[in-house]
């Protein structure tokens, strides 16, 4: 074998290596737009309850938009424009709201956005599923998943806080929602920060939805995961692609 032909073998060999290696870095949850961290279903049905992302290390905080559980489902968590929340029961009708990066989630969906176009949301539109359909429609040109934001008011809204027991063993989702509390609010001015996907139920969505949103409102003394609502004035902003 002479000297070029064995140059030539070596160099075919590292270019593989090379490329098998990128193949092996790179997981569904690489998207060019969107950031997803862990799945939920490793969290309901495996127990990984521990961290898979520190907020703090999120550098570019420019636009940035993320939500998922706190670790040990200890709490809920929002990024909004750059301002990080971390939620948890302080009894069944109150809450503590803390604005920090200090903290973590063992799943976690985030992007960077910095143009949006808004549309008036039409008065028919008042449930989840009235929205999920509505964007579902208006965004089949888009390259999903995306986030996505509301603002305005709810008449009616109903959010949850994860809030395990310490200790707590997980293999199921009725096991993971111990604790759980619910907090319904009434006529509050709203921020509302989503992610839609029809391909991640199970990783960022529940298995009955394309959608995963957390709310905040104005004062932002309330935020947790949306589990309902009925809409009475809001804008949807969708990412300028």
């Amino acid at each position: 074998m002479g000297r070029n032909t064995i140059i030539l073998l070596f160099i075919t060999i590292c270019l593989f290596n090379c490329n098998s290696t990128k193949k092996e870095q790179t997981s569904e949850g690489d998207y060019s737009d969107v950031n997803i961290v862990g799945a939920m279903k490793h969290v309901m049905w495996k127990g990984e309850l521990g961290s898979s992302i520190q907020l703090d290390t999120l550098s570019n905080k420019n636009g940035l938009y993320g939500l998922g559980p706190e670790s040990f489902l200890k709490g809920e968590l929002l990024i909004n424009d750059g301002k990080s929340y971390v939620s948890k029961v302080t009894s069944d009708s109150t809450m503590h709201v803390e604005q920090t990066f200090h903290a973590s989630a063992p799943f976690f969906v985030y992007a960077n956005v910095y143009e949006w176009v808004h549309l008036k949301l039409n008065p028919d539109i008042k449930s989840i599923k009235d929205l999920e359909s509505y964007i579902d429609e208006k965004t089949k040109q888009y390259k999903r998943p995306f986030a996505f934001k509301l603002t305005g008011t709810v008449s009616k809204a109903n959010i949850h806080i994860q809030n395990l027991p310490e200790g707590t063993q997980v293999s199921s989702p009725d096991e993971a929602h111990q604790g759980q509390v619910n907090y319904n609010l009434k006529n509050e001015v709203v921020d509302i920060i989503g992610f839609f996907s029809t391909e991640h139920k199970g990783v960022f969505t529940h298995h009955d939805s394309f959608l995963h949103m957390h709310l905040i409102t104005k004062n932002a003394d309330k935020m947790g995961h949306l589990d309902d609502m009925i809409i009475e004035d809001m804008k949807l902003y969708l990412p300028i692609k």
